[in-house]
């Protein structure tokens, strides 16, 4: 078969590929084939079930500064200047509102799940943190999951009763085995006292004094990976976060 041939048929190859993984993408209910702006409306249609006056809250921080900065123009010439400073204000104002009754529905709808502490650790900085959801549950649906970052190792539980408060001190003891020094932090989420909320726990990792540096937190890291291989395959329930969910991470996290 001639060179030129057979590179047009490469070329042809290759094309219908591109075009058959543009259609799949499209098609997709994985957040990873998504774009930026498919995000964003998946993200916009599930807080608007939570929370529908989300619409009105955007429109109206979009709106207000382009308002506002066009009445400056009138003042202050070139009006044209303003206009576009007012449109820039108004996006960002608009995505600021956004971002935050999208977090705040997000929290509303998954609030009392078990498992719901995945979708406050899923805010954590993920250059930073490495979260692992549900190292430990029990027939109770106690569960443990695990925040390792400049903040230190933490453990968050939640669950009920003496059954929890046990789970959370067997995790602890087999944490510290590994972790040579590096204390172990356990958090309770939950509604009861001395117990943090969904909607603080990121908060609450965030606020922690820096206690490692990159080198102690990759050494930690590979410590922790020994001890989940050391663990028995056990059937864990996955957390209550929908894929299109975890696909709008950005925007939740107010960016």
């Amino acid at each position: 078969m001639p060179k030129s041939q057979a590179a047009k048929e490469l070329a042809a190859k290759q094309k219908a590929e591109a075009k058959a993984a543009k259609e799949r993408r499209k098609n997709s209910d994985n957040p990873k084939d998504w774009g930026t702006w498919k995000q964003l409306v998946e993200t916009f249609k599930m807080t608007r079930k939570a929370d529908p006056a989300v619409t009105w809250w955007v429109l109206g921080a979009v709106l207000i500064p382009i308002v506002v900065f066009v009445v400056l123009g009138i003042i202050i010439t070139p009006w044209w200047m303003w206009l576009v400073v007012g449109i820039f204000a108004g996006a960002a104002c608009g995505m600021w509102i956004f971002s935050r009754r999208a977090r705040k529905a997000m929290y509303t709808r998954f609030k009392g799940q078990p498992g719901s502490a995945e979708v406050a650790l899923s805010q954590l900085d993920k250059k930073k943190w490495t979260t692992t959801p549900a190292v430990a549950v029990s027939r109770q649906q106690d569960v443990v999951h695990r925040a390792l970052g400049p903040g230190g190792l933490i453990l968050v539980g939640e669950g009920h009763g003496n059954g929890l408060r046990k789970l959370m001190a067997e995790e602890k003891h087999r944490h510290e085995q590994v972790a040579y020094g590096v204390p172990v932090i356990t958090m309770i989420m939950g509604e009861g006292k001395d117990q943090i909320p969904l909607e603080q726990l990121d908060k609450k990792i965030k606020k922690l004094p820096k206690t490692l540096d990159d080198a102690r937190v990759n050494e930690v890291r590979s410590r922790l990976k020994a001890l989940d291989a050391m663990r028995p395959r056990l059937p864990i329930p996955k957390g209550p976060m929908p894929t299109s969910m975890k696909g709008s991470r950005n925007a939740m996290r107010g960016r």
